[in-house]
């Protein structure tokens, strides 16, 4: 029998384990905001010590955490050395958007149903924690030689931008790899990703009685024409493409208003936030300098208003770094093997953690269990569940990666 062939074994073994484990993850709200997490920490921590793995625990200090918006954050770094070599580490984040409306199954129950698993981070990304954990723990069931070691970096700050998470990991030299898989879906070996500048745009005018609105300067005037302003850049980010397979073009979304203080009176203030997908092909201090162009000359159209503009995030376009082959050809050879159909690489529009991995010269894909899209997991909707059935194949793929890359 294989190695490959031991390592499904035991996984297929302990395939019930994995999915209580996973369960149990769920059943932990990571809700961001508020971004109360060092909680889920705690109890991944008890998980791993059930184990035989012990999690070394990195809480983030409390002023940080607060400046972010956040509540509460420990990352977790569980080390299992084997020898001399090369270090892979596997990442995946515990906190997720609040649940919202409109769910069939409870948001943090864990149940499972026609061969699905049901809860939010179920499909992202505390699915991957299982994953990560159970091919590691099915390598070393093996009993054979190996090379290097592995880590598992669960981190908490996904949602927010990363920086607190990985980024701030890397940023104290508590870790620093040689490559990296990171949470990502079964069907597909990602090596790219778009960017994406985030800004808060507040838009100031002057408050006055409903009766008198000569009196005063209105706000949400300005920040119509600052919105239409915006919009209108949609149609132009059509025409620019990218050769990233997965990736099509920029887009724009602003994603929050809030202003006004009653229905009577004139608003003196509106705020906008928005959310710009960059390709990887474009620059991000251009992007920015051009949207900063675009909503200040929409402005000077309302006389009187004026407009602050702040930069929330700036997350980079991940772009393949020489030396992530190793990752990619298992990856892409075993996920082929086990799931019967080739396993393509390709890019995503969305943006992750991994960014600051490369960053740091740390090569890295992102593959974990999930489906063929982020829609058809629910993720960030209601009802966000993982295909069983993916769970298991791509533990196998993963355990089966790390063999070749350790041995």
């Amino acid at each position: 029998m294989t190695p490959y062939h031991r390592l499904d074994d035991w996984i297929d073994a302990h395939f019930d384990e994995q999915v209580r484990t996973l369960q149990a993850l769920v059943q932990v709200p990571t809700d961001t905001p508020p971004g109360n997490n060092a909680p889920h920490a705690e109890r991944t921590a008890e998980l791993l010590k059930d184990f035989g793995f012990e999690a070394e625990k990195y809480p983030v200090p409390a002023d940080a955490v607060k400046a972010a918006g956040l509540e509460s954050l420990t990352n977790l770094i569980v080390r299992r050395r084997y020898g001399d070599g090369r270090t892979v580490a596997l990442n995946a984040h515990g906190d997720v958007v609040p649940p919202g409306e409109g769910w069939t199954h409870p948001p943090y129950g864990g149940e499972v149903h026609d061969g699905k698993l049901y809860g939010r981070a179920a499909a992202v990304s505390k699915c991957d924690f299982s994953t990560y954990i159970f091919a590691t723990r099915a390598l070393e069931s093996l009993g054979l030689p190996l090379k290097g070691g592995i880590e598992l970096h669960f981190t908490y700050d996904e949602e927010f931008g990363g920086e607190l998470g990985p980024g701030w990991l890397l940023e104290k030299g508590y870790t620093k790899p040689d490559l990296l898989i990171a949470a990502g879906f079964s069907y597909q070996v990602v090596t790219a990703h778009n960017g994406c500048l985030q800004m808060e745009v507040t838009v100031h005018g002057k408050m006055a009685h409903a009766a008198i609105p000569d009196s005063g300067v209105d706000a949400l005037q300005g920040a119509t024409a600052v919105l239409n302003a915006l919009y209108a850049q949609n149609v132009l980010y059509k025409q620019v493409t990218s050769k990233v397979q997965g990736i099509k073009h920029p887009y724009l979304n602003v994603g929050m208003i809030q202003g006004g203080t009653n229905t009577n009176v004139v608003p003196g203030k509106v705020v906008l936030k928005l959310d710009r997908r960059m390709i990887p092909e474009e620059n991000p201090g251009e992007v920015e300098a051009t949207i900063r162009r675009v909503i200040e000359e929409a402005a000077k159209q309302v006389p009187g208003v004026t407009v602050e503009i702040k930069r929330m995030l700036l997350a980079r376009a991940l772009t393949p770094l020489p030396g992530n082959q190793p990752l990619v050809e298992a990856l892409c050879r075993h996920g082929e093997a086990v799931f019967g159909e080739p396993i393509p690489t390709s890019g995503t529009p969305l943006y992750t953690d991994v960014r600051l991995y490369c960053e740091r010269g740390i090569p890295a894909v992102i593959y974990g269990a999930g489906p063929r899209t982020v829609l058809e997991s629910n993720a960030k909707r209601a009802d966000e569940h993982i295909v069983l059935q993916d769970l298991r194949r791509a533990t196998k793929v993963v355990a089966r990666t790390l063999h070749d890359l350790l041995s």
